[in-house]
């Protein structure tokens, strides 16, 4: 988290001259510390909704319940993290102009971390959000083959329930972790779109190099 916000304070800074850019109207100072906060703390400002006690009963109908009741399209075979996912994208995620790195997600919607190492359930994964557009995600890589075995499995199930969002089991992949590799992180980092952010730009096309063209008429 430290490198990306670092990174994106030297890229606004070449990109404009500055580090105050102006999104949706509002004025955001780069070098102000990036937030920080949980998927938790977020929904729960958005929302009003304290959805952790749910969470920690382990109750995934109430979760359902929450969801229907904040307006939330979900999917009754998703599993509880999906459902939480699904809740902060479509209550909260907007909501964050400010650059915040949320972090908190939950093991079956992030099937390439390693596990948290001192909270059971969730994953060492946080995404850097900006003008209520994921920026970057950030994690420490899974490199259990055995372990992500399993996480490919329990994303089948999850794809054959109509979640298209699931990842594919990549049996290339695991070969290679079968013959090791070693403790990593990484983030990726959506350029085109931090771009369009810091240019002011309308959409994302008017900064992509290359951007998908129609085929010419024959």
């Amino acid at each position: 988290m430290a490198v990306v916000e670092d990174l994106v304070r030297s890229i606004a800074q070449a990109v404009t001259g500055g580090l105050v850019i102006e999104i949706s109207g509002r004025q955001i100072d780069l070098a102000t510390p990036f937030e920080r906060s949980t998927m938790f703390e977020i929904i729960g400002q958005a929302t009003g909704r304290d959805l952790m006690a749910i969470w920690n009963d382990g109750d995934a109908a109430a979760l359902s319940t929450a969801a229907t009741e904040l307006g939330v399209r979900i999917d009754e075979r998703w599993s509880r993290g999906k459902v939480l996912a699904e809740i902060f994208e479509q209550t909260s995620e907007k909501t964050l102009i400010a650059p915040t790195f949320v972090t908190g997600f939950p093991t079956d919607v992030s099937p390439l971390a390693k596990d948290h190492r001192s909270i059971p359930g969730f994953t060492e994964h946080a995404d850097l959000i900006l003008g209520g557009l994921e920026i970057a995600p950030i994690y420490s890589e899974l490199n259990d083959p055995t372990e992500q075995r399993r996480r490919f499995e329990q994303q089948a199930e999850a794809r054959e329930a109509g979640d298209d969002e699931a990842t594919v089991k990549d049996e290339e992949f695991l070969e290679a972790l079968a013959y090791g590799m070693p403790p990593a992180g990484g983030f990726g980092l959506g350029i085109d779109r931090l771009l369009m952010l810091l240019l002011q730009a309308d959409s994302i096309r008017e900064v992509v190099l290359f951007p998908t063209l129609r085929p010419e008429a024959t």
